[in-house]
């Protein structure tokens, strides 16, 4: 399966281990939950998957890599204590609590959470000595005689023994505890989780391109080279922090993160070629609706790696602006929310400076659960802090704060009015900008390969998709009925060949 399939499996695992009685009482048996446990190459996504998982579910999260612990620190030291048995007196050993263990307990005090996913990386590296406790945790969720507290889920991961020399294979014993999930490299997934994350357009152009260089691990007489998906994303990041300070993207910096000489150096080669074309085609007249002939007639006589370069770039400047309409609606229902207790508080007789106090408290000690908990998605995070910050920055005016309470309310429903159209503003100028893209890609490529490129991309991206559910764009639904009837027929003509054969 791919990473986003072992997403919604495990998901779906932690639904099903959750559910209750109508007394509250967890319906399957501690015992009956087998841990889940994923394998696959490294970098795929599987630590990233457990955060998303954790902030849709609204559960906690414990992250440990196991490679590093000893058996003293998975089971606790020893002490000794003073007990009597048949009236002799005697010393005894026991332990104190798994660190691994307290830091569920110390969680769940902390954010007042009381469920939540043990996600225990690299676990078939763990040493000789720990992997009889370890056996015993995943079957009885017990570290010596400290156990995982109820609604706590337990998943593990790791990597096959050629990717990692100090991981080992399960034996059967082991592996009839676990609910196994092989995970293997799938670039569209991938892209999905990328494009949430505002991957580096150059990125996901090349690999669109050379997808046999989005996952390889060769050896060679010169030892191993590799790059995984992990190294992608991770060079994606610094090549957007590069881009905002200024500093120039080389062949030293793709080299660090991407391990083998051939991709690397074709991927810098290819990087310096986007750049050049995102100064050629001055991309962001495309959506703006001010795209010349010139630039119409020099995309149609380019070769297919500038176009599809093209493509990627005017669908990066899409996915902007729709993020930046998502980022606002989330940021607008949170407001919307508050201003509709704060109203209801002021009819029960309490003050707007009063409500709007324990709205901001609310929203910080929210994020302070939610850091610790990793329980909230990126975009709810800054949601959330940009409210606190502007009811700081409200309740800190002092014009605000001599206002009558009556004045108090009626500024914020204000502003939060003003908020609400400077987003209808914008959505409209989206949709405008969508409308002027599928222009420039009919009169530049028809119906041809790259307008399936575009549509296709645009469906991968969540705040796209849901950008055109909620607001309509004719031409993609035009053009997305097109590419159906064309995989429709591409289906039946394979059927007609397969019967001919």
């Amino acid at each position: 399966m791919n990473i986003r399939e072992a997403k919604e499996q495990i998901k779906n695992t932690v639904t099903a281990y959750l559910r209750k009685d109508g007394r509250g009482q967890y319906l399957m048996e501690a015992k009956r939950q087998r841990p889940v446990f994923l394998t696959g190459a490294p970098g795929i996504g599987k630590t990233a998957i457990m955060e998303q998982i954790a902030g849709e579910l609204n559960i906690g999260l414990v992250s440990y890599s196991m490679i590093h612990h000893t058996r003293q620190s998975a089971l606790g030291l020893p002490y000794i204590v003073e007990k009597t048995y048949g009236g002799n007196r005697v010393s005894v050993s026991e332990y104190t609590m798994s660190e691994i263990i307290a830091a569920v307990y110390d969680l769940m005090a902390d954010t007042g959470v009381s469920e939540g996913i043990l996600f225990l990386d690299e676990v078939n590296c763990v040493s000789e000595t720990l992997a009889p406790a370890m056996l015993q945790f995943l079957q009885f969720k017990t570290f010596g005689r400290h156990a995982l507290p109820e609604g706590w889920i337990v998943v593990t991961a790791g990597n096959p023994p050629e990717y990692n020399r100090a991981a080992r294979r399960f034996d059967i014993v082991t592996l009839d505890r676990l609910k196994v999930m092989e995970v293997e490299p799938d670039l569209p997934a991938w892209k999905e989780y990328a494009y949430e994350r505002g991957a580096h357009p150059a990125v996901t152009a090349y690999l669109d391109v050379r997808r046999e260089d989005f996952c390889r691990v060769e050896t060679t007489v010169d030892g191993v080279s590799f790059v995984t998906p992990r190294g992608w994303d991770d060079l994606s990041e610094m090549m957007k922090e590069y881009d905002l300070c200024g500093i120039p993207v080389d062949a030293a910096l793709i080299g660090q993160y991407l391990r083998d000489r051939r991709v690397a150096k074709d991927f810098f080669a290819y990087y310096e070629l986007y750049r050049k074309y995102e100064k050629d085609y001055s991309v962001a007249a495309i959506p703006a609706g001010t795209a010349s002939a010139e630039m119409i007639a020099k995309a149609k006589e380019a070769g297919f790696d500038e176009r599809l370069s093209l493509v990627s770039l005017v669908i990066a400047a899409l996915h902007a602006e729709t993020g930046a309409v998502a980022d606002g609606e989330t940021a607008l229902l949170l407001r919307r929310d508050a201003l509709r207790r704060i109203g209801a508080g002021r009819k029960e007789g309490k003050t707007t400076a009063a409500l709007l106090t324990s709205e901001r408290e609310a929203a910080a000690k929210r994020l302070r659960s939610a850091k610790a908990a990793s329980s909230l998605t990126k975009r709810d995070r800054a949601a959330l802090t940009e409210a606190a910050e502007r009811w700081r920055d409200c309740l800190a005016d002092e014009t605000f704060a001599a206002a009558g309470d009556e004045e108090q309310f009626r500024r914020l429903r204000d502003g939060y009015e003003e908020d609400v159209a400077a987003l209808t503003a914008r959505v409209e100028q989206t949709r405008d900008s969508l409308d002027n893209a599928f222009s420039f890609m009919e009169r530049a490529f028809g119906d041809g390969s790259e307008m399936l490129i575009f549509v296709t991309e645009l469906t991968i991206h969540r705040d796209t998709v849901a950008f055109i559910s909620r607001y309509g764009c004719d031409k993609y639904f035009e053009h997305d009925q097109k590419l159906l009837f064309y995989d429709r027929k591409t289906e039946l003509r394979e059927a007609l060949a397969a019967l001919e054969e």
